[in-house]
């Protein structure tokens, strides 16, 4: 993908990913754009929140803070911008709650909680399917 391409998703795209994702997770959630620099630092998308107070206890949760990237292949970012793109991406818009949910326990990452079992979590090489 090349600089331009990212910079169309960027602008195009992932505003409204935030905004997704804001709805899917909650308040309390960071939820940041981090632009692309080269092929080997995408465009990705950086979401932290810091565990409640009266949450570090709970035995739901995990020993770090939420801290977690998510980036997407570069061939299907390259789709969106084909025919047919802008459906495809509307349709994985609405199933970004599932999508998270699955996120969730494959990597032990606990949204309510605002926990994970690992410092920093990928969540890389993502498709827009919904």
């Amino acid at each position: 993908m090349n600089r331009q391409q990212a910079l169309q998703f960027e602008t195009d795209f992932m505003p409204r990913i935030v905004e997704r994702v804001m709805r899917v997770v909650g308040h309390g959630v960071r939820v940041e754009i981090l632009p692309y620099e080269r092929a080997a630092v995408p465009t990705r998308l950086h979401v932290s929140a810091e565990r409640a107070h009266h949450e570090r206890d709970d035995p739901r949760g995990y020993p770090y803070s939420l801290n977690v990237f998510l980036t997407w292949d570069d061939e299907e970012i390259e789709r969106l911008m084909g025919a047919g793109g802008e459906a495809r991406f509307l349709r994985y818009l609405d199933a970004m709650a599932a999508k998270f949910d699955a996120w969730q326990g494959a990597r032990d990452v606990d949204l309510a909680t605002r926990s994970q079992a690992e410092p920093s979590v990928l969540f890389g090489g993502l498709d827009f399917e919904a």
